[in-house]
This record gives structure tokens, sequence and C-alpha cells, in this order.
């Protein structure tokens, strides 16, 4: 599992990197820091169940705000999202978004799942 954590880490950190140029870059950097800090910390074992929950809260909140982003995505018989790095169209940002949540949510509950697996020791 260590060596699952330090991947996280280094890609969640990544992400919060690449976010820097983003039109609401304080939004995401700190969705993707606070992952890459939970999966840093859980290099070593180090749970925090607050940053777990309030990160699947952010997570299943925003999911729920992006949904109807989503499904006009899918409407629309789902058009190219990654042709060009500019979102040229509203509805790239906001599936990319979507995705970006979904991803971190996953994170998220391998951590929550490693966490009970710790405390049930």
């Amino acid at each position: 599992m260590k060596v699952i954590n330090i991947i996280l880490a280094v890609l969640f950190a990544l992400f919060a990197i690449v976010q820097i140029n983003d039109p609401d870059p304080w939004l995401w950097v700190a969705i993707y820091g606070l992952v890459a800090g939970i999966s840093g910390f859980a290099i070593y074992q180090k749970y925090s169940k607050g940053f777990i929950y309030t990160g699947i809260a952010i997570c299943v909140i925003g999911l729920g705000i992006l949904f109807p982003d989503l499904t006009d995505w899918l409407k629309m018989g789902m058009p190219n999202l990654v042709e060009t790095m500019k979102t040229e169209k509203s509805y790239i940002e906001f599936v990319r978004e979507f995705f970006g949540l979904g991803i971190s949510l996953v994170a998220l509950v391998f951590h929550f799942f490693q966490m009970r697996k710790k405390e049930s020791k």
C-alpha cells in the first residue's frame, strides 16, 4: 500500500500544480492538495478522519452540483473533451471538473478504507 500512497501523493500534487492556470485555481489546488496531503500522510499510516470525511463531503457535493452538466454532455452524444486544452465550450470545463472530483473521491474512499483497516487492528 505504501507504493500506492506514494503514487497518489505525487499524482495529486501534480494535479494541484497544473491547476494554477485554471480560471478558479484556489478551489482546485485546495481539493487536489487535500488529497495529495492525505495520501502523503497515508504513506506513514497517519490518517485524519476529519480531513478524509471533509474531502469526501466536498467531492460528493461537487459531483451533485456538476451532475446536470454531465447529463447534458451525455445527451449531446459525449463530444470529445480532450481534442484541445482550451475550454471553448462550457460543458468541457464542467465535465472535466466532474471527472476530477470523481477521481478524487475514489482516492479518498481508498484512504477511508485504509484508515478503517488500520483502526480495526
